[in-house]
């Protein structure tokens, strides 16, 4: 009975997930939560959002899903009532993905100072409907692998998210809530 109970939980846990991997891959947005909407214009055509170790689907989805949780955690920094819409049409992650050989061996991602990471999208900040600012953005940080960074060195999109820190931050400067 208890190896039923498991059996069934792990088949509903595994419907739920692809139900929302499905979900996010058929329209391509990430759900609209606290003030910020992200499109992600055809991510099977981005430049590099290769998986080293897992499928190119899967590892899209949780590229896209952890960058969209990151553009929501600086959007809290915005004055309420701002809404933060992006339409990302490119992401170019840090490092270059390179094969292994022998049996069993999985790809693994090389990180070098000329593998840059870039990100291209287009934004537009409103207030009551009114439109504050628009920009169309294109990122690259050359120096990434010389900057301090408080983000955990765990992260695997932590190249990324200091990058668009660097943005948000110098964007947004005269926008963003005092704390």
């Amino acid at each position: 009975m208890r190896k039923l109970a498991t059996t069934l939980l792990l088949s509903a846990t595994a419907a739920c997930s692809l139900a929302a991997v499905a979900g996010t891959e058929a329209d391509g947005n990430d759900a609209q939560t606290s003030n910020v909407e992200i499109t992600w214009e055809d991510p099977k055509s981005y430049t590099d959002v290769r998986p080293s170790n897992e499928s190119r689907v899967r590892f899209r989805n949780r590229v896209m899903r952890e960058l969209g949780e990151y553009f929501e955690e600086l959007a809290e920094s915005l004055p309420e009532g701002q809404q933060l819409s992006i339409n990302v049409t490119n992401v170019d992650l840090a490092g270059h993905v390179w094969p292994t050989f022998g049996g069993g061996a999985v790809d693994i991602r090389i990180i070098r100072d000329l593998d840059i990471p870039r990100m291209t999208f287009s934004y537009s900040l409103t207030e009551n409907d009114e439109v504050i600012k628009t920009a169309d953005v294109s990122l690259k940080d050359m120096a990434f692998m010389n900057r301090a960074t408080n983000i955990r060195h765990n992260d695997a999109l932590r190249y990324e998210k200091v990058m668009l820190k660097r943005w948000f931050d110098k964007e947004f400067a005269d926008s963003l809530v005092k704390s």
